[in-house]
């Protein structure tokens, strides 16, 4: 109902330790003070998913703010045994957290397009303290639109698209992620966050919270760095509002569909073999629990499969079955509204990539020869393939 959005969207702009809304005068919600922490990234949902965009990381040189830092004590992901999974680096209690990485700068490389065009990526460089654990992963946050159409695809569509081995030889081996739903026990196909580590989004918002706020549920009543289930903070009421309002964020409309660019860029994207493991269209489950997500046409770009995208790429961290080179691949549904809704442009898990050409050039392993295809396209037909972009 419009009324669960509203409640929901209340939540989502809800600062967890005052209970300050972050659109005033809007009253505080008094009834979800106090219950950030002990240790946070950030106090609101809202804080990192800006207008239910995607966060960006530092410019130049400082703190990583409105970023992730996932850490592990191995490469196949197990928990460290002091942090837990990820690097929580406030504290509510006026004690200094755990001291995280530092920006320090980016590294540029220089590289050419095959007509002679200069072009130059950066990759960002990273100050550890001494203590810090060996193995982690730094990435932004992801934008919010469409997860609802997403999750009501039905789980065996997107399982046949799988062929981890290769078989048809086409240098493209998308392979599932299958994870154990807690609340079920149950095996189910991952298909939320970076590494697909997520069945739903319940699980998704659930565990956003606890691990990125500190805020205990139902379903992940034990704190990341705690061993010890506590009582759940945020009610499962509250829970099912925070999820209705994330489940039916809707996808802008495509824009200039008819322009010589557009059809000349899609045609590209297209022989490059992009569409491959940014696969154009699915149709929605006829049985989700929500009507308005049900029997969709609907075109997010992605197979939501898990691919070896190569070293450059790769973090020295893995999750589930997903190694550090292993990424899900991402919706490319209103990625071209990404300057309009945060006024800003980064792509990627760390957001390296400053625009949607840096994103396409940062591609190796299965995506590779697409990469090189792009690389090798006239000026006039590279700003096509960036022109259909930005119009999805």
């Amino acid at each position: 109902s419009v009324q669960e959005f509203m409640l929901g969207r209340r939540l989502h702009h809800t600062d967890f330790h005052s209970g300050r809304h972050s659109e005033q005068p809007n009253p505080n919600f008094e009834r979800q003070k106090k219950k950030l922490g002990p240790r946070y990234f950030e106090k609101s949902c809202v804080a990192c998913h800006e207008n239910n965009g995607r966060s960006h990381p530092p410019e130049t040189a400082g703190p990583i703010r409105r970023a992730v830092i996932k850490i592990a004590e191995d490469a196949s992901g197990q928990p460290h045994p002091l942090h837990g999974t990820a690097m929580q680096t406030h504290s509510i209690n006026e004690e200094p957290g755990p001291t995280g990485p530092q920006l320090l700068r980016y590294e540029t490389i220089d590289g050419n397009y095959g007509d002679g065009t200069p072009y130059q990526l950066r990759r960002p460089v990273y100050e550890f303290p001494s203590a810090f654990p060996r193995f982690y992963s730094i990435r932004t946050s992801p934008q919010l639109v469409g997860l609802g159409l997403l999750e009501a695809i039905p789980e065996t569509d997107i399982q046949q698209r799988a062929d981890p081995l290769d078989k048809d030889r086409d240098g493209i081996s998308g392979k599932t992620q299958i994870v154990r739903d807690p609340e079920t026990g149950q095996s189910r196909l991952g298909r939320f966050g970076y590494k697909a580590i997520q069945p739903t989004i319940r699980h998704q918002v659930a565990g956003a919270l606890n691990k990125d706020m500190g805020i205990t549920s139902s379903l992940f009543p034990t704190l990341d760095d705690s061993a010890v289930d506590s009582q759940p903070e945020l009610s499962e009421k509250d829970l099912g509002h925070l999820t209705r309002y994330i489940s039916v964020l809707g996808v802008p409309a495509s824009r200039g569909f008819d322009s010589t660019d557009f059809k000349q860029g899609r045609r590209l994207f297209s022989e490059a073999r992009c569409n491959a493991c940014h696969v154009k269209s699915w149709t929605t489950s006829r049985f989700h629990p929500l009507a308005e997500l049900r029997n969709q046409r609907i075109q997010p770009y992605t197979d939501l499969l898990l691919h070896d995208l190569g070293p450059d790429l790769a973090d020295n961290l893995g999750e589930g079955n997903a190694s550090g080179s292993e990424w899900r691949t991402a919706p490319l549904w209103s990625i071209g509204l990404t300057n309009d809704v945060t006024g800003r442009e980064s792509y990627l898990h760390d957001g390296r990539a400053r625009n949607l050409a840096e994103a396409i050039l940062w591609h190796g392993g299965e995506s590779a020869q697409s990469n090189v295809k792009f690389r090798e396209l006239s000026e006039a037909d590279r700003l096509a393939v960036i022109t259909f972009l930005k119009s999805l």
